[in-house]
């Protein structure tokens, strides 16, 4: 399949506003936004793979998944670099030391968000 597929949390105002802020198709194609809280098939199939969508959002491009701080960052080298926001994202996360490191406090700040919105885990 041409394109990417990013199971992100829809209830996370972070998590949509990064999804929806990269711009892809021009460097990937299609791009399929998927909530991790839907019923669609990838969803249930990434679980029964072991991936706690709490966690970390997935990305699977060319057939390959890339999950959490490997996601941000495959998001960030893929993005196109057209306006502020995605080139400071790019140089932030679109290294991988950087990204892992920084991805386990982009997931504090999601988890913490979500408590004080009264939003359930996704899990």
């Amino acid at each position: 399949m041409d394109g990417i597929q990013i199971l992100y949390d829809g209830q996370c105002p972070f998590c949509s506003a990064y999804v929806t802020m990269t711009r892809l198709r021009s460097a990937v194609g299609a791009v399929e936004l998927i909530d991790a809280r839907s019923d669609h098939p990838l969803v249930g199939e990434v679980r029964a793979a072991g991936y706690d969508l709490d966690e970390g959002m997935l990305a699977r491009f060319r057939g390959k998944d890339y999950f959490g701080a490997d996601c941000v960052q495959l998001l960030s080298e893929l993005s196109n670099r057209e306006g502020l926001a995605n080139r400071m994202t790019s140089a932030v996360l679109g290294r991988r030391a950087r990204a892992r490191v920084l991805y386990p406090v982009l997931r504090l700040g999601r988890n913490t968000t979500l408590r004080v919105l009264g939003r359930k885990p996704i899990g």
